[in-house]
């Protein structure tokens, strides 16, 4: 668990137990748009394949900083376990990447921690499935019951108008939660990955169709952001 300093930051759970959703892909780019904004961001990766923690690596020197917690790799003799996880103390977002196959004892205390919680969902009739599964469990979880109202869906790596397209958005719609926007099934993300940059800061010429995409979900974040302040 992250202990937290003077202030608690905004954190952001990207959460599937389905692997090959798109986690990382939504984690990293959150990450790269805030940061971008010049504020103090943390990727917090859950993951024991480190993805998050391998484009970070990637990342540009002269580019915006992005702090890294890697949360997979064992303390050291010399080093504890909170001061390894432990959060700089003007942190403003603390984005989460969780594992596939998360167990719900493991998923439960990530769901107390997190403010928010982003769902990708790819358009296949197995990842439906998954999904359906997945957002079901969080929904009955204590943690979620106490504090409702703060999960959404994605639609992640969609072709649009095509059948798969067709049904995933049947299914989101009928979910019982906000079902935010759809990411297109473009090389722009591949491309951005590759230098551990997101789409917002690679040439806008090429990936302004993709910015359009990520609006609503930042204006979902930024405006739950303004409650969790108004509340405190």
């Amino acid at each position: 668990m992250v202990s937290y300093q003077q202030r608690s930051p905004l954190k952001i759970l990207i959460a599937n137990a389905k692997g090959g959703s798109g986690k990382t892909t939504v984690a990293t780019n959150l990450a790269a748009y805030y940061a971008s904004l010049g504020e103090s961001v943390v990727l917090y990766d859950k993951d024991p394949q480190s993805s998050s923690h391998q484009w970070l690596k990637q990342r540009p020197e002269d580019i915006s900083t992005i702090k890294g917690i890697n949360a997979c790799t064992p303390h050291t003799l010399n080093q504890t376990r909170s001061w390894q996880l432990r959060l700089p103390e003007d942190c403003d977002k603390m984005i989460i990447d969780s594992p596939a196959a998360i167990s719900e004892p493991e998923l439960r205390p990530l769901i107390r921690q997190a403010d928010l919680i982003l769902v990708p969902v790819l358009p296949s009739s197995i990842d439906i499935h998954a999904a359906a599964t997945f957002i079901k469990t969080i929904m009955l979880t204590p943690e979620h019951l106490q504090q409702p109202g703060r999960i959404c869906v994605i639609a992640n790596r969609v072709r649009r108008n095509t059948l798969s397209h067709e049904k995933l958005k049947l299914f989101l719609n009928a979910l019982s939660i906000p079902y935010l926007s759809t990411l297109r099934d473009t090389q722009n993300y591949v491309a951005a990955a590759e230098l551990g940059l997101g789409v917002h800061e690679i040439r806008r010429r090429h990936t302004q169709a993709d910015l359009t995409d990520w609006s609503p979900i930042i204006s979902w974040i930024d405006s739950l952001q303004i409650q969790k302040v108004q509340a405190s």
